[in-house]
Formats: C-alpha cells, sequence, structure tokens
C-alpha cells in the first residue's frame, strides 16, 4: 500500500511558516532519488477538542492550522485520534525502507493534545492501545474545568492564550520538555445483570465517557461470572468515589442540561463551588447519612505489590475515597502530600511518584478537611499505597453511590438483592509523557526527586496468563464512542 503523496516542503515554505522546527507532513513525499523534505527538530501532531473551553478551542485550533501543516493538526470532533494515528503510522512504516527520514520522525514524533482532562485521557488510551513500536510522548494543554492532567506535568491549569504568539511559546517549550513516564491503571467492574428492562445495568447517558471502552471480558477473567455483566476500562490520573464525586456529578448534570452556562472557566469553577454547599458537601455531618460513609458502603482490601489481599480499615467518618495517580487533584490540589515523619515511614508510606506502580489511597471527611490541602504540608487521611485496590458493595447501606475516573462522575447503582457490585483496580503499564523540568510530577528514576528509589515494577507479564489479551488494553482506540446528540464539549 503506497501512502499518498504530498507536495515537498521547500525552504521558502519552511521560512513561510515561521516555526520550520515542527513542520511535518504525516504523508512524506519521497522522490526517485531518495531525496525528502528536511528533517524538522521537533515533528509534532496536534490533536484539539474544538468544543473545549467555550470558544477558545476552536479558536486554538485556528492558529495551530495557521501556523503548522493543516494535515498535522486535528479536530477531534471531526476525526478519531486512532484513525488518524493508524493511518500516519502506516504511512511511515511503508516509507522506513525508502527514506531515513521516516525513521527519524517516528523516533522524535511527539503529541499535543488540547482539552479537558476527558479529552486528554482519550488521547492517552488510543497511544496505549495501539501497541506503537515506538509510542510518541504527549502533551497536553489545559482547555478544560479541572485540568490536573496539564497542571501535574508543569502546562499549567489555567486556559491558554489561542494567539500567534501564545502557541509559538508552547510549541517552544514541547520542543524543551523532558520525557516521563507515568502508571496507567485498569478498572473492572462486575455486577449481576438486570432480570427485567433493558441488557445495560446503567442508562448509557449516565455513564462517563471513559467508561464507554467498557465491555465483556474474556470467559477466563477471574471476575467474569455467569449471570454477572464484566466491564472493564481504565484511568490516569485518579479514581474517586463519594461525596466528591456526588458534588461532580451534580455539576455535569447541571451542564448537560444548560450547556450556555459553562462556557468560562471561572464561571465553571465558581458554579462548582457552590454546587459543594448545596450538596452539602461543606456541611457533610448534618446533610450526608452515615449509611453513605465508605466504610458502610464497601469493604475495601489492598494488595500492596505482589502478594495477598490485605483488609484496608477506613474510619468511619471518611465520605469520600480517593485513588490517586498523579500529584493533583480537584484543580490542583496534593491530597497526598509528601509523608516523611517515622510515624510515616513506619508505615510504608513513601512520596508520591507517577511511575511506581503504586496508587496513594487517600480519605476525606468533608470539604472543610478538604480544605487543609490549601495549607503547607496539608493533606488528606493517607490510608494506603496500594498495587491492586479492590471494593466490594453488598445489600444494605444504600441504592446507589456516585463514582469518578478522571473528573467524569456516574452514579453507580449498588446491589438490591443478596449479590455484589465488584470494582477492582489494577496496574495496567505505563504510557510517556512530556512533562517542564520544573512539574510538580515525580518519577522513582530521576535523582533529584525526593527519597529517590528504585522499587518501580514491570508489570509486562503479571495478567498475561491470568487475564488474556482484553485486559491488557483500554479499549479507547476501537470503542471509544461519543453518543449521537452528546456534544463532544463534555469531555472537558
Amino acid at each position: 500500500m503506497e501512502p499518498a503523496a504530498m507536495d515537498s516542503v521547500s525552504e521558502s515554505n519552511l521560512n513561510e511558516f515561521r516555526i520550520p522546527s515542527f513542520i511535518f507532513q504525516p504523508e512524506l513525499h519521497v522522490s526517485d532519488d531518495g531525496s525528502s523534505s528536511p528533517l524538522p527538530e521537533c515533528p509534532v501532531l496536534v490533536f484539539i477538542n474544538s468544543k473545549s473551553g467555550g470558544q477558545l478551542g476552536g479558536d486554538l485550533l485556528l492558529t495551530y492550522r495557521s501556523l503548522l501543516n493543516e494535515k498535522q493538526v486535528f479536530d477531534l470532533g471531526e476525526e478519531a485520534p486512532d484513525k488518524v494515528l493508524r493511518r500516519i503510522y502506516l504511512n511511515l512504516e511503508v516509507l522506513k525502507s525508502r527514506s531515513k527520514l521516516a525513521v527519524e520522525i517516528e523516533r522524535r514524533l511527539r503529541i499535543i493534545v488540547a482539552g479537558g482532562d476527558g479529552t486528554a485521557g482519550w488521547l492517552l488510551g488510543v497511544v496505549c492501545d495501539l501497541k506503537l513500536s515506538h509510542p510518541p510522548p504527549i502533551a497536553t494543554v489545559p482547555l478544560g474545568t479541572g485540568n490536573n492532567l496539564p497542571f501535574a506535568f508543569g502546562w499549567g491549569k489555567k486556559n491558554p492564550g489561542t494567539d500567534r504568539n501564545s502557541v509559538m511559546s508552547f510549541l517552544d517549550q514541547v520542543k524543551k520538555a523532558k520525557e516521563m513516564k507515568i502508571d496507567n491503571w485498569h478498572i473492572l467492574m462486575r455486577m449481576r445483570a438486570p432480570r427485567k428492562g433493558p441488557c445495560d445495568p446503567i442508562a448509557p447517558l449516565e455513564l462517563p465517557h471513559s467508561l464507554h471502552a467498557f465491555k465483556r471480558v474474556s470467559p477466563t477473567d477471574e471476575l467474569n461470572m455467569e449471570g454477572y455483566h464484566t466491564f472493564r476500562g481504565g484511568f490516569w490520573n485518579y479514581f474517586s468515589m463519594g461525596m466528591d464525586a456526588q458534588v461532580s456529578y451534580a455539576f455535569h448534570s447541571e451542564r448537560k442540561l444548560h450547556p450556555e452556562k459553562f462556557k468560562n472557566q471561572l464561571v465553571n469553577q465558581s458554579t462548582y463551588a457552590k454546587l459543594g454547599c448545596t450538596q452539602g458537601w461543606f456541611f457533610a455531618s448534618l446533610f450526608h447519612p452515615t449509611s453513605k460513609n465508605i466504610a458502610q458502603l464497601a469493604k475495601v482490601k489492598v494488595m500492596k505489590r505482589h502478594g495477598q489481599w490485605q483488609d484496608l480499615h477506613i474510619p468511619r467518618s471518611i465520605r469520600s475515597i480517593v485513588c490517586l495517580n498523579l500529584p493533583s487533584f480537584s484543580g490542583g490540589l496534593s491530597p497526598w502530600g509528601t509523608p516523611n515523619s517515622k510515624k510515616q515511614r513506619d508505615r510504608d508510606l513513601t512520596p508520591p511518584y507517577v511511575d511506581d506502580g503504586l496508587l496513594e489511597v487517600v480519605g476525606f471527611r468533608d470539604a472543610w478537611h478538604g480544605l487543609v490541602l490549601l495549607a503547607p504540608n496539608g493533606h488528606g487521611t493517607r490510608l494506603a499505597q496500594a498495587h491492586k485496590i479492590r471494593f466490594e458493595f453488598h445489600k444494605g447501606y444504600a441504592d446507589h453511590t456516585f463514582m469518578r475516573i478522571d473528573g467524569e462522575p456516574w452514579k453507580q447503582p449498588l446491589p438490591e438483592e443478596d449479590d455484589t457490585v465488584v470494582v477492582e483496580i489494577s496496574h495496567l503499564g505505563q504510557v510517556n509523557m512530556l512533562a517542564t523540568h520544573d512539574c510538580r510530577s515525580r518519577s522513582v528514576n530521576d535523582p533529584s526527586s525526593p527519597c529517590n528509589h528504585d522499587d518501580g515494577d514491570d508489570d509486562s507479564n503479571e495478567d498475561e496468563s491470568e487475564h488474556g489479551e482484553e485486559r491488557k488494553k483500554f479499549g479507547a482506540a476501537d470503542t471509544f464512542k461519543i453518543p449521537d446528540g452528546i456534544d463532544i464539549a463534555h469531555l472537558s
């Protein structure tokens, strides 16, 4: 299969673009004598959710297309990233035998994704699923409300400028950025298939977009049982459950009803704070029944590294639990902090690293408890660091709870009969991110990181025989769909 040819980029064309170090032709033209276009210093592909950030996404799309080759800038509302990347990498593979330029393009290629955390997670999931021979590192442009992913890697949390100078400055940062591996996490959720009504246990519009990758897994999977639905997916930043997810659910529900009111980041954050009050998060002891506290809702088990499951003690006052991969939550707060006392070391708790194969598990009593994060060295209730986490919900205290993955919440039904809903989180692998040199995320392999240690583990073979191929992918490349009639802006 021959790649579609494009006109070569001449030196004068490069000068017209004014930033030749970023010019990249996805479909390279190679002449009969083997010559090809000049090699860009930092070739990039740009994926933009044009509906994110109100008008900002569309403005950013126009600016990038005016600066770069239009065929390297993509609107996620028009073309899915897996189709784009498959096409480009196929072209590069064909051209490798004819030109060293294609080899260098693949080696140096970087990706920029502009949107909310949901958009960034979609792109990360696609790159993970495609199993590319040389996966490109990814930089994230903050266009959402929380922007935890960009903030964790030094790209800021405020909506960026969309003018030419701002974009050129960001491109220059991308060229200078360092690569950093981060963990990604897999979720399996099992619940009994309904005996009446539709087959789907949750109405489709109630599911977060990040869970559209869920589907039945292999019959050999340990969580797959007769009469139950088993679903799968993954996350990059956090999984949370309880009152924080309830407030987030209220925000997303309001935005779905009145999208015209959520065009401004500051307005969105203000609305979020108000909903925290109206949902009772600031006065949880008065408005939140103890029957919905985490200890009453679920039995929680953790596995530290590779070993036996252990019951995790959850204080009865905890109303929200967060399983955190990155040191950024709720718009940049760090719930885990940096354990450094002898007491914490005795509990075998370490600073948070983004590539150590461990999740930080933190609990909160209410919003006031969360405000301690604004103080120096403030943190939530540190519960554990774990390689695997398992939640078991039994019939009893409540008919539902609220859950959230990377900012995308949903209302989760709980057992009405004598059965169990199970949510299990396990380490999946790693992906390459781009980070500024002063970012807050830390690696176990970075000598400058505090309390550096090298006990990150390699999970490449752990799930091979136990769970098969299905459990080693997100499904984002093949099954991530935006439902008809749903605005892609809801990903921001």
